[in-house]
């Protein structure tokens, strides 16, 4: 598929910053060192993992887990694919369906959101009322994006690839009135109305089908053969961090986030818990009977089946989906 063959050279930086991959073992102070890349600079889309570091979740479960900041110079698939990290955030279901067509061992072992957040953005005077009226109409959109939820896009509403602007900021869209933007339910719709005065029209993917998980853990293929009980251990804290986070007192976790991240606000953060809480983004479909992380072969089926009809050059019937992931790890009771 493309998109792991867009990979980005600056995470070679980073690449090179970290250790060589070594299997984890337990360390002098009797806990599992585990480093885990999140996918972009801390925010509350990453509060789980936060919220379980700052709370001792991983601790109490015998992990020593360093969290290492994302942004644009860390790529996730490819610091996992060399094992120069353990775990880490994968953004979307496409990311793990690419690991299992390069063969790379690395799988998603649980999905911390159910819904992915991502949205489609508008100016509110524009007579757009859904995302079949965008049909013809500008769109910015990352190189991510277009080897993406695009495909889905395209071929559900007629999208065309004429449409497409480079999305580098919202500038392009306060300034343009036409303009479509993309973006996350949790942060630019919040920007946007703080920078323009007006609440913008927001339509969620998901709420029109968008069958993806998003903010899955993806795991090393030789964490999981060597150290199964330390995968287990990090999903289990994770989801106690989730529904800490979002459901307790969320104020550790956010005082490790405006930490790595000080241009992230407070007004921010409780906004975008909000928007979690509100869509069920972290609570629902499988999540709210079998626990915060749930997947499902069904899911999982519905997804690849969705996108192999839809392009089925990148995603080929022959691949094997089920290589993207694995349900052995998924915690249990957490609601």
């Amino acid at each position: 598929m493309k998109a792991l063959r867009l990979l980005a050279i600056a995470a070679l930086v980073v690449l090179a910053a970290c250790s060589p991959a070594k299997t984890p073992v337990q360390a002098a102070n009797g806990l599992t060192p585990i480093r885990f890349a999140t996918d972009w600079r801390a925010q509350a889309e990453q509060g789980g993992f936060y919220q379980a570091l700052a709370t001792g979740e991983y601790k109490k479960r015998g992990l020593d887990v360093s969290i290492i900041q994302g942004g644009p110079a860390v790529n996730v698939p490819l610091l996992l694919a060399t094992g120069a990290i353990d775990l880490g955030i994968g953004s979307n279901s496409f990311i793990a369906l690419n690991q299992a067509e390069q063969k790379t061992g690395v799988k998603a072992v649980m999905a911390s959101m159910q819904s992915d957040p991502q949205v489609l953005i508008a100016h509110p005077d524009q007579g757009i009322r859904s995302i079949a009226d965008m049909k013809g109409r500008p769109i910015l959109l990352s190189d991510a994006s277009i080897t993406a939820f695009w495909v889905w896009l395209k071929a559900k509403y007629g999208f065309d690839d004429a449409q497409i602007r480079p999305y580098t900021s919202s500038a392009a869209f306060l300034t343009n009135p036409a303009v479509i933007e993309e973006g996350y339910l949790t942060s630019e719709p919040y920007t946007i109305e703080k920078a323009s005065g007006a609440k913008p029209a927001v339509f969620l993917l998901a709420d029109e089908g968008y069958p993806g998980y998003s903010a899955m853990v993806l795991a090393n293929g030789k964490l999981i053969a060597s150290n199964p009980t330390a995968v287990k251990a990090f999903v289990d804290g994770t989801a106690a961090g989730w529904k800490s986070y979002l459901y307790g007192d969320p104020k550790p976790g956010d005082a490790l986030i405006l930490k790595d991240n000080p241009e992230m606000t407070p007004d921010l953060l409780a906004f975008a818990r909000a928007k979690m809480r509100e869509k069920g983004i972290v609570l629902s479909g499988d999540a709210a009977s079998q626990g915060i992380g749930a997947m499902t072969d069904a899911r999982w089926a519905t997804f690849f089946d969705t996108m192999s009809r839809q392009d089925p050059a990148d995603f080929p019937k022959s691949l094997d989906y089920h290589q993207a992931y694995t349900l052995q790890f998924l915690p249990t009771g957490v609601k």
